[in-house]
């Protein structure tokens, strides 16, 4: 696994924590929640990293 399979999802401006228990891990930039790390979800449905990553800054 390449560091680009491996990002952190943590660390996108898109990541955000659900309310739901079921799929507690959501992407803002793909508009869905999950119950694994969306970035793994992206790369299991695709088959490429996440193209939409974006690293947290200070606004």
């Amino acid at each position: 696994m390449t560091e680009q399979e491996r990002m952190n999802c943590m660390k996108c401006r898109y990541y955000y924590v659900t309310w739901d228990p079921g799929a507690p891990r959501g992407c803002r930039a793909f508009g869905f929640k999950s119950r694994t790390m969306p970035s793994q979800v992206v790369l299991a449905s695709s088959g490429k990293p996440c193209l939409n990553f974006e690293a947290k800054g200070k606004e």
